[in-house]
């Protein structure tokens, strides 16, 4: 009799850890998959290659804010970055620099990307085991 109830208690713990497990998996998978809609914000940066003063900065951040689809603009004129918000559906990062380039006479103006190293260092998590086993399991699907 004992050992019936000791099969029945780890039958049901089992059962209870495995529908757990699975709901994790199923909520991590739907977390982490890219999607685009109306609440996507993509952050950009653009590198500026000339001196920047503060008249410019603010020249900057209100055209910048002018361009459909930004939501959010900094720009520093001591390290000459700017850093933007905008939506994906409104807008395109590439045409934004485009135009940037163009409209306010920064032709040295580039698009900030980081490489694989930098993108590694950024962030802690992407080094732990679970980041790998999230990978692998990424690439098998």
């Amino acid at each position: 009799m004992k050992i019936f109830r000791i099969k029945n208690v780890f039958r049901f713990t089992f059962s209870v850890l495995l529908f757990l497990f699975i709901i994790l998996a199923l909520h991590v998978y739907l977390a982490t998959r890219s999607r685009i809609d109306a609440f996507t914000r993509i952050m950009e940066r653009i590198d500026i290659r000339q001196p920047v003063n503060q008249q410019d900065a603010e020249k900057i951040t209100s055209w910048l804010y002018r361009q459909n689809g930004v939501d959010h603009v900094l720009c520093n004129a001591k390290t000459g970055i700017v850093v933007f918000t905008f939506s994906p559906l409104k807008a395109n990062g590439n045409d934004i620099l485009k135009k940037f380039a163009a409209y306010l006479n920064y032709p040295d103006a580039t698009r900030f990307t980081p490489s694989e190293k930098e993108l590694q260092e950024s962030c802690p998590a992407a080094s732990s085991f679970t980041y790998k086993v999230y990978n692998y399991l990424k690439h098998l699907f």
